[in-house]
């Protein structure tokens, strides 16, 4: 996507069609300088020398070592806007073959890249999120509007740190979860914090970026968010890629797939 500064300046429902634009003219003149074949994404199946660096340089996501955080070189692919984070989720989804015609899919604040697989395999899709232009439902997680039981399966990459009672929302994606069925819940986390850190009195963007690292984040997770997952009655497995498959696809070396069944 391009840069915050200009999305403050553009109306919502162009951001997809200037961010394509603004991939692609970015794309083209990283392949010129960066060619290569030494990682690929598997969203767009472009190569490169190497990704491009992406996040914030907050002095707190250095000082937390942030996993899925903070500023990292080789990161953000030039061509379609993949992260690791996307790019993780992306492998596993297709190496385990996880997706099947007719699943009823819930996507969660639906990334382009992951759009785009998810709604070639054929799944019955659906796309939610309380304002993202990409979305075809709005919903607040915290109250679902579907019944219990309602899907096979539950994306949802990096939302949970916005979300102040995330626990209740935890318990909503668990409720609409069928038996048996799966979700992929990721968050960006610290390893060296034992419970996870969150003030509800810190509400302003500049003292969130203090203390949370982002405007729009309420929470660093840590060591314990597993246990959160486990509290609002999922079954977790963490599933961390081969060295291999880090390297090829410029993934977080840190980062496991936070995948729970119900």
């Amino acid at each position: 996507m391009f840069p915050h500064q200009l999305q403050r300046l553009i109306p919502r429902k162009l951001h997809p069609i200037l961010g394509d634009v603004y991939n692609r003219s970015r794309g083209y003149l990283h392949r010129l300088i960066s060619r290569g074949n030494e990682v690929t994404c598997p969203c767009c199946k472009h190569r490169f020398r190497r990704f491009l660096a992406h996040g914030h340089p907050y002095p707190i996501l250095a000082e937390m070592q942030m996993v899925g955080g903070g500023y990292r070189l080789n990161a953000e692919c030039a061509w379609c806007g993949s992260l690791e984070r996307e790019r993780l989720v992306y492998l596993f989804l297709e190496q385990r073959a996880l997706l099947h015609a007719g699943m009823k899919l819930l996507h969660i604040a639906p990334e382009k890249s992951l759009q785009k697989l998810l709604q070639q395999q054929s799944t019955d899709y659906y796309s939610a999120d309380l304002n993202s232009p990409l979305a075809r439902l709005t919903m607040d997680i915290t109250k679902i509007d579907f019944p219990n039981g309602y899907f096979d399966a539950i994306i949802c990459n990096h939302v949970l740190e916005h979300i102040p009672d995330d626990l209740q929302a935890m318990r909503e994606l668990y409720r609409v979860l069928k038996p048996g069925g799966w979700a992929i819940l990721q968050v960006p986390y610290s390893p060296i914090l034992e419970q996870t850190l969150e003030d509800p009195s810190v509400t302003s963007a500049r003292d969130r970026i203090r203390v949370f690292g982002q405007r729009d984040h309420v929470r660093i997770y840590g060591l314990d968010y597993g246990h959160r997952l486990e509290q609002a009655g999922f079954t977790l497995t963490r599933e961390m890629p081969d060295q291999e498959t880090i390297s090829r696809y410029g993934l977080d070396t840190r980062e496991p797939v936070w995948f729970v069944r119900k």
